[in-house]
């Protein structure tokens, strides 16, 4: 009889022990529901590219004072038609060699285009009849054709730098700032409209969002809808296939100078 009670003092003690730790655990695992949060706080939700801006940059926004804020670069990484683009800090670094590249052909095509516009403002009198003027105009009319064809190849060249130096703003996501200040806001690739559209969401995806608010082509190519509550500004999107490539959005009539 002695002996069965120490078995049920002893049961009764492993019980208790049992009990204790359970209770410890239980409590261990409700006071770090939140790993990473000791207060047991949620995450905070990702910022939304929208109306508002992104990253404390805003729609018209001084370029100092968008600088002053620390979520661009310092240095610009184009300054092509007198638009000056920053990365996000951590972004892109500026490229010397594609900059190089982008001023000189910016400077050709205007100083060939000068030459040809002042060439068709002021076109030589009729040449005389004889054989020495009929053929000083048709040397004329050959250096002319040649001013002109250099003035559009010129053009061509640029318009195809505008269009590497867009590509590549958009795809990393950034800030570009004109005469009237913030111009164009591009989002990061992680980067997600209120309506749940960024890099990578399908095409079908952005249609349910945005065709009923009146999204339609532009004549860039990119998909245009209203920015809700800020005149004159759209957001624009890039398709690549079935899939949406870039965000951003832009004031088509602000001026880069």
């Amino acid at each position: 009889m002695h002996e069965t009670r120490i078995n049920r003092r002893i049961s009764g003690r492993r019980a208790g022990v049992v009990l204790t730790a359970a209770a410890v655990l239980i409590g261990g695992v409700a006071c770090s529901s939140s790993p990473g949060s000791p207060d047991g706080a949620k995450p905070a939700a990702p910022e939304v590219f929208g109306p508002a801006g992104y990253r404390g940059l805003t729609p018209g926004m001084a370029k100092d004072a968008a600088l002053a804020g620390g979520k661009l670069a310092s240095a610009p990484t184009s300054t092509l038609d007198g638009c000056t683009d920053f990365s996000y800090t951590g972004g892109p670094a500026p490229d010397p060699a594609r900059m190089k590249a982008e001023t000189d052909v910016e400077a050709k095509a205007k100083e060939l285009n000068k030459k040809a516009d002042e060439r068709q403002a002021n076109p030589d009198p009729k040449p005389g009849s004889s054989a020495a003027d009929s053929a000083k105009a048709a040397e004329k009319d050959a250096a002319d054709a040649k001013l002109y064809a250099d003035a559009a190849l010129a053009s061509a060249d640029l318009a195809g730098k505008r269009e590497e130096r867009d590509k590549a703003f958009v795809a990393a996501g950034g800030a570009s700032f004109g005469k009237d200040g913030l111009r164009e806001l591009a989002a990061p690739p992680d980067a997600k409209t209120a309506e749940g559209i960024g890099a990578g969401s399908s095409l079908a995806d952005l249609k349910a969002a945005y065709d009923a608010k009146g999204m339609k082509a532009g004549d860039n190519g990119r998909f245009q809808v209203p920015v809700d509550g800020k005149p004159d500004w759209v957001y624009e999107f890039t398709v690549n296939g079935d899939k949406v490539g870039s965000v951003s959005m832009v004031n088509p009539k602000s001026k880069c100078a």
